[in-house]
């Protein structure tokens, strides 16, 4: 049964995989597009990525000019990297535009297998420790299984944004 747990390095062959995935699939994620997964492929390098990742929890971090803490959890079974959920752990303006609390997918092979739901589902209790009580979440216009992920976890669409949907979802 998969679970939601923190980066780590026993998925590295699969997170390496799922990288060379989005790639192939043709639009990775912005976060995605700027990895190499043969750089990756690197033990060392893939945990300094590791790392970093673990590092932008935390306020003292260093980011750029725009960028808030940031938790990210990934959705793993075994040795099995499935999908990554990050939870920002505030608004900016423009998150509160395009982006909110939190932002997830799911690796091409992984899809429609019930995943984010489940996923979202277990990182609300998460979201509220940090202290988010309600949780924006976005999605373009068309995705229709990311808006049926987020109403399926109680989100309520509020005025849209552009090309976005937003939702408040209690956690």
């Amino acid at each position: 049964m998969p679970e939601l747990t923190l980066p780590r390095l026993d998925v590295h062959f699969s997170f390496v995989e799922s990288v060379r995935e989005f790639h192939a699939h043709g639009s990775p994620p912005p976060y995605v597009a700027r990895l190499d997964p043969e750089t990756l492929g690197d033990p060392a390098e893939f945990a300094d990525y590791v790392q970093g990742l673990l590092e932008q929890r935390w306020e003292q971090t260093p980011r750029p000019a725009g960028f808030v803490p940031m938790t990210t959890l990934w959705w793993v079974e075994g040795p099995e990297y499935l999908a990554r959920l990050a939870i920002r752990h505030r608004l900016t303006p423009t998150l509160l535009q395009v982006g909110g609390h939190i932002g997830y997918d799911v690796r091409p092979s992984a899809r429609r297998q019930g995943h984010a739901s489940a996923m979202l589902r277990a990182a609300l209790p998460i979201a509220r420790e940090l202290g988010i009580y309600r949780a924006l979440i976005t999605c373009d216009l068309d995705n229709v299984a990311s808006r049926k992920v987020i109403e399926k976890n109680g989100g309520r669409q509020i005025a849209p944004y552009k090309d976005k949907l937003r939702f408040w979802v209690p956690t």
